[in-house]
């Protein structure tokens, strides 16, 4: 008896749901039909026809295969439509949403984008954080001023296992008024990224640049290692210079500055930030200009790789009125908090 009681309710289930399969076709069906008799060149469909599509493809399993006068993919997209509807509908009705940056803050953002072109979102986000203004960095680069410039380049550590005892040497050069050539050279310390010492001259030699590290490392204080690339300057004496002082030479391969990273991310933000914004007179003017630049770098510059702190460490403030501090002629500004 009871065998044949559960294999007449299976068949009546089977019954019923194929009965509400074919109703729910018949609805597609006759809905479609209703949209092309409309009297219109092309049929529109109306807020209320979309809804229905939306029920049906939730309800109905074969919605796709009845679908003659709009793709599949359009129904979908009205129900995500729908759902930022729903959310957005929430958020006004008083639900929490993602906290209001204020004007004050927006406003700020702006400026210091705007005084300083060559300043990314990271750096304005590091800026901030030393006010103790703490927003996204994605909310930085949102409300910045855009500024047409290339994409700021990456590099890798090197030799990161003695970067207390490591420093490195290079030099770059710049053009002065009269279009002659003068020879920067700087040495680095790794750890965080001071330059320990800097020099120009018209007419490098291997003495002189031998003089630059006596100069660089007084009272004992020179380092393990010096990192530097193959060019001829560095010659007999320079080599035997570092040999009494007891460094010890690390030479990059030929034609790989990338192995002397550090010092090349240095001399290019003294190009991009300082020498590339101004024109050198002499000497003397370059070095002014360079001093000028160097001790913005170590004591207001941000850096990433130091957790966007400067190399000598700089203060979060919090209270006080926030104001602008033009640096190296106006190119650059720290921003600090002032007691009114």
């Amino acid at each position: 008896m009871f065998p044949i009681f559960y294999s007449l309710l299976f068949s009546l289930r089977g019954w019923f749901r194929s009965k509400v399969k074919l109703q729910l076709e018949i609805i597609s069906l006759r809905h479609q039909l209703a949209i092309t008799h409309r009297q219109n060149p092309k049929p529109r469909l109306t807020a209320a026809d979309r809804c229905l599509w939306v029920w049906l493809s939730r309800n109905f399993a074969n919605w796709r295969s009845v679908l003659l006068i709009f793709k599949p993919d359009t129904v979908i997209a009205w129900h995500r439509q729908g759902f930022r509807w729903y959310w957005t509908w929430k958020i006004r009705h008083g639900q929490a949403g993602r906290p209001s940056i204020s004007k004050e803050t927006r406003d700020l953002i702006c400026t210091m984008s705007r005084d300083n072109p060559i300043w990314g979102a990271p750096r304005i986000h590091g800026e901030l954080l030393k006010l103790a203004i703490h927003i996204s960095e994605s909310s930085v680069a949102k409300y910045m001023v855009r500024h047409p410039k290339p994409p700021s380049q990456t590099w890798r550590t090197f030799l990161s296992n003695h970067a207390s005892q490591l420093v490195s040497v290079d030099f770059f050069t710049v053009p002065n008024i009269s279009f002659h050539i003068l020879y920067v050279f700087i040495v680095l310390a790794h750890n965080r990224r001071h330059i320990l010492h800097f020099n120009v001259t018209a007419h490098p030699t291997a003495e002189w640049t031998a003089q630059q590290i006596v100069e660089a490392f007084p009272f004992d204080s020179a380092p393990r290692y010096l990192l530097r690339d193959n060019d001829r300057i560095y010659g007999c004496q320079f080599r035997r210079q570092l040999e009494v002082m007891g460094i010890r030479e690390v030479r990059t391969s030929f034609r790989s500055p990338w192995q002397n990273a550090f010092v090349e991310r240095v001399i290019g933000s003294i190009r991009r930030e300082c020498s590339d914004q101004v024109i050198v007179l002499n000497e003397e003017s370059l070095r002014r200009v360079l001093r000028s630049y160097i001790d913005y770098y170590h004591t207001s510059r941000l850096h990433l790789s130091l957790e966007k702190d400067s190399p000598t460490t700089r203060p979060v403030q919090s209270v006080g009125n926030i104001v602008a501090i033009p640096q190296v002629g106006g190119m650059h500004h720290r921003y600090e908090r002032r007691a009114a």
